[in-house]
């Protein structure tokens, strides 16, 4: 198991879509496990983590939003069932955009199907910080970074200021 380092935010492959995973094998087990380590070493650990962040062009993410960790939920091809009406706002980051945040709206609750660790499709309903994790990692599977759902001043502004942090 291995610590993974981000990419930058001007690396092209987190603009672009990851590719499908055909089945749980040994190879994806064995991301899964670093994506874990890189997730739990993030400043301020983190909870969650997508595949393309760390370079990995599959669709695979990591999440654990419980208060004393070690209820990781590995999820291969997470895709959103249903939404719900009701929407929560949180302060969003990312590794790959260091040193900057922005508060985002997204549903308070999502049902994501996935392929689970035990090769099997499950669904399972997500609510507050677990949706806002999912959803996040999801935008980063489809070639989305959160700062994609601010206005063009904003992102623009923040990705400006992420540099400059990052220099110093």
């Amino acid at each position: 198991m291995t610590v993974r380092p981000f990419l930058p935010y001007t690396d092209p492959r987190l603009h672009r879509p990851a590719e499908p995973v055909t089945a749980i094998t040994e190879t994806v087990r064995m991301i899964w496990d670093d994506m874990v380590d890189t997730m739990e070493a993030m400043p301020g650990q983190g909870v969650g983590l997508a595949a393309p962040q760390i370079g990995i062009m599959l669709r695979l993410a990591v999440v654990d939003c419980s208060d004393s960790r070690g209820q990781v939920i590995r999820m291969a091809n997470p895709e959103v069932l249903h939404a719900s009406v009701q929407f929560r706002s949180h302060d969003e980051g990312s590794p790959n955009l260091p040193g900057v945040s922005a508060a985002i709206k997204r549903p308070r609750a999502v049902t994501v199907r996935f392929l689970n660790e035990a090769n099997e499709v499950e669904d399972r309903d997500f609510v507050g910080l677990w949706a806002t994790s999912v959803q996040h990692q999801i935008d980063h599977l489809n070639g989305k970074v959160y700062v994609d759902h601010l206005s063009p001043l904003r992102r623009k502004m923040l990705v400006a200021k992420s540099a400059k942090w990052a220099r110093a």
